[in-house]
């Protein structure tokens, strides 16, 4: 069932959000290539969340490739960034290429209506992949075409007030600094004029809220994200999960992240 449009913003009405108590983990443990295999995982079970009734039967949803949108000089390392090895960097741009986003589709037509991106380390290495991902939302929502971000990671030099300031001061919309406290970041964005952001700040270990997404300018669906990331997290290797947990003494030697 479709929900009303929030007109006080999404922190104002949190009442009407289902909290539960799976923590969001520090994903900045390991490489980027630990952390792409669950982002696939994630948008798989967001997908098949919204398939299986959430979205309204005139409504569906497929995890697609954007492939036509990767660059390939878009990880070409700059003056200071020669340290980092071309095997990494290959790397970084192979996750590009395979990252997938939840497209949602009105079925008259298959016009696409909204998105779901989740950010990865890839997206903020560089400034020119940071600009390549605020472009695609910025394409979208001038399309008209609603997008909801999850971003697990802390701002950087490219992105100091986190992935909705960067695409608010883009988008000429004002100004936003994420909480110190609350680096990380849910928004939604809801297409149209005025264009309106519903952000929900978060902190590694803090709860996950589900999130609107709209699929029209009036009218919105709740995404379990907690559930969905509870669901993908079964998955991941214990291995792997120890040292997203801070137990890597136990999980073998040498540092796991990739550098």
């Amino acid at each position: 069932m479709l929900n009303d449009t929030m007109e006080a913003g999404y922190s104002a009405n949190r009442q009407s959000v289902k909290w539960l108590a799976m923590p969001m983990h520090d994903w900045t443990r390991v490489d980027a290539g630990i952390f792409h295999d669950f982002h696939n995982s994630w948008i798989t079970h967001l997908q098949e969340r919204l398939n299986a009734g959430l979205l309204p039967s005139t409504f569906y949803a497929l995890g697609e490739l954007r492939t036509d949108e990767i660059v390939s000089d878009m990880l070409t390392p700059s003056a200071n960034e020669v340290q980092i090895s071309q095997e990494a960097l290959d790397d970084l741009e192979y996750y590009l290429s395979k990252q997938r986003t939840v497209v949602i589709h009105h079925a008259t037509g298959d016009r696409v209506v909204a998105l779901i991106e989740i950010v990865s380390p890839a997206n903020k290495h560089t400034q020119q992949t940071l600009e390549q991902f605020a472009d695609k939302v910025i394409a979208a929502l001038h399309d008209g075409i609603h997008v909801l971000i999850i971003d697990p990671f802390p701002p950087k030099a490219n992105d100091p007030h986190g992935i909705h300031g960067y695409i608010w001061h883009r988008l000429l919309a004002g100004s936003y600094e994420a909480p110190r406290e609350q680096p990380l970041t849910l928004v939604s964005y809801a297409a149209g004029h005025p264009l309106r952001a519903y952000v929900e700040p978060l902190q590694v270990a803090a709860d996950l809220a589900a999130m609107p997404l709209f699929l029209t300018r009036g009218h919105y669906i709740n995404v379990p994200l907690e559930e969905t990331y509870l669901e993908t997290w079964a998955g991941v290797p214990g291995r792997w999960r120890r040292v997203i947990e801070g137990n890597a003494a136990s999980a073998g030697s040498g540092d796991p992240r990739t550098t």
